[in-house]
């Protein structure tokens, strides 16, 4: 395999072994970026020459050297870092230089990684696909008229084509883990709090954001936990009062794993040849001694947690809104009847609702998160999709919720999807998205392994055993 698709792992274990220099590596990266980028459109934000002196500097450097020393990588666009611009991909924000790093690019870059780029994003983090008026669209390495994902497309699109060692991403709405499953990366949402989000917000903004998270992509399993056991941790400001100490599982093999499996559901029908590869994957692990069942759920409504998710969702994101979208919200609040359950109504209330009304969501949010603990007694993980189809055809017509996806030959909202971001995301719970099959031998496919509150490690090592026992990173053909 090409040099460019190896693991961050094996890249800085070479580095630190001296059979490749920094300057060689990111040489390579910034030739394949000349090369691919310009169709691909995942890289918006760069400076290689000034980041091949950094990593010249780097291989002149005789101190201690961090974990990722010498590491090309890059990062969402909406991430500060200093002396680049900080948009989210809205046109009055492209002035908005960085005068600092976000703390998770401190924390990289003192580990030793050259940050030598920005991925593409939408426009305020809001879609599953990657455009926006200032840097244009991001496409699908497997398939330029595909969407790679969003709102963390970029960072997936140039991982899978082998532009980049690492990324880092960030999710509320499945926004590492449809990337991740829509272009064959990993990706991992962590529990929400552990990873500090200073540096990733808008101007102005310093609060945290409910149900929202930052957290690693990658080519393998290993390199989310190599990211994780950087970026986690409180900031100063929390660190003076608490300290992170995740359990790291030892989980050799599938024997005795207690695996629950949901791989579709009634509220958002999931299309066969991703709800198939699920139940294949289950197959095969039951095969290898893992207890497997299709049946144990968590004791709520799913339906239920939709509704829950959408309202905490779209509040949570109220505040970051446009002129126009605001003017909206408010215009489909007053003319939808309380009945409608569409999504928009729903948003449109979401988006007006009182604050007393959100702590009842709140409540419910929190009661449902005390069921999945009582779930995570009987079950190691649940397996389910990160979304309802492969990569879809990009589609840039009007208003998000008036787009469709075909599932099972037949149309569905491309929001109804969002079912599988928020059934676990929305009780702080801990993702991890592998890729497990080629749709048609042709387009990645993902599954979401969920674990317990404060179990990233354990949805990780999972991750890595479907790596190292069924199915692995492969590059997009055209790329290696």
């Amino acid at each position: 395999m090409n040099t460019a698709f190896w693991s961050a792992t094996k890249l800085v274990a070479a580095l630190r072994a001296k059979k490749i220099s920094a300057l060689e590596l990111f040489d390579l990266y910034a030739a394949r970026v000349r090369q691919h980028n310009r169709a691909l459109n995942a890289i918006c934000v760069m400076n290689l020459d000034a980041d091949r002196k950094a990593a010249r500097a780097a291989d002149r450097f005789r101190g201690k050297r961090g974990p990722l020393h010498g590491l090309p990588m890059t990062v969402k666009e909406s991430f500060d870092v200093a002396g680049w611009p900080t948009t989210w991909g809205m046109p009055e924000h492209k002035d908005n230089f960085a005068r600092k790093d976000a703390l998770a690019v401190e924390r990289l870059r003192r580990a030793g990684a050259i940050v030598f780029g920005k991925t593409n994003v939408p426009v305020l983090l809001a879609d599953w696909q990657s455009f926006n008026p200032i840097y244009g669209t991001t496409n699908n390495p497997w398939d330029l008229l595909r969407t790679p994902g969003g709102s963390s497309g970029g960072s997936a699109a140039a991982l899978a084509a082998g532009l980049t060692g690492l990324e880092l991403g960030s999710d509320i709405g499945a926004s590492i883990r449809n990337p991740a499953h829509y272009c064959g990366v990993y990706g991992h949402k962590p529990t929400w709090g552990i990873c500090s989000s200073r540096g990733h917000a808008l101007p102005g903004s310093a609060h945290p954001g409910d149900i929202a998270a930052i957290g690693p992509l990658a080519r393998c399993a290993d390199d989310l936990k190599l990211a994780m056991d950087i970026i986690a941790g409180p900031d100063a400001v929390d660190g003076a009062g608490w300290k992170l100490a995740l359990d790291k599982p030892g989980i050799p093999s599938f024997r005795k794993l207690r695996v629950a499996v949901m791989p579709s559901h009634p509220t958002a029908e999931v299309d066969s040849s991703v709800s198939g590869a699920i139940e294949r994957l289950a197959h095969a692990l039951a095969k290898k001694g893992a207890r497997v069942s299709d049946k144990a759920r968590p004791a709520f409504e799913a339906e239920e947690a939709h509704r829950v998710y959408l309202a905490l969702l779209r509040s949570a994101t109220s505040a970051r809104q446009s002129p126009h979208h605001v003017a909206l919200w408010e215009e489909l609040f007053q003319t939808r009847p309380k009945e409608d359950m569409s999504y928009e109504a729903q948003a449109a209330r979401a988006n007006v609702m009182r604050h007393k009304e959100w702590l009842g969501w709140s409540n419910r949010r929190h009661q449902m998160r005390l069921l999945w603990a009582e779930f995570f007694k009987q079950w190691d993980v649940l397996l389910c999709p990160p979304a309802a189809t492969p990569a879809f055809p990009q589609n840039q017509r009007g208003e998000r919720w008036e787009r469709m996806i075909e599932v099972n030959g037949r149309p569905q909202p491309s929001t109804t999807q969002m079912f599988w971001a928020g059934y676990s995301g929305m009780c702080f719970l801990p993702s991890t998205v592998a890729p497990i099959e080629l749709a048609g031998g042709k387009l990645p496919v993902g599954v979401q392994i969920v674990g317990p509150q404060y179990g990233d490690y354990r949805t990780i090592a999972v991750a890595r055993l479907v790596e190292r026992d069924y199915f692995a990173f492969t590059p997009p053909p055209g790329y290696d």
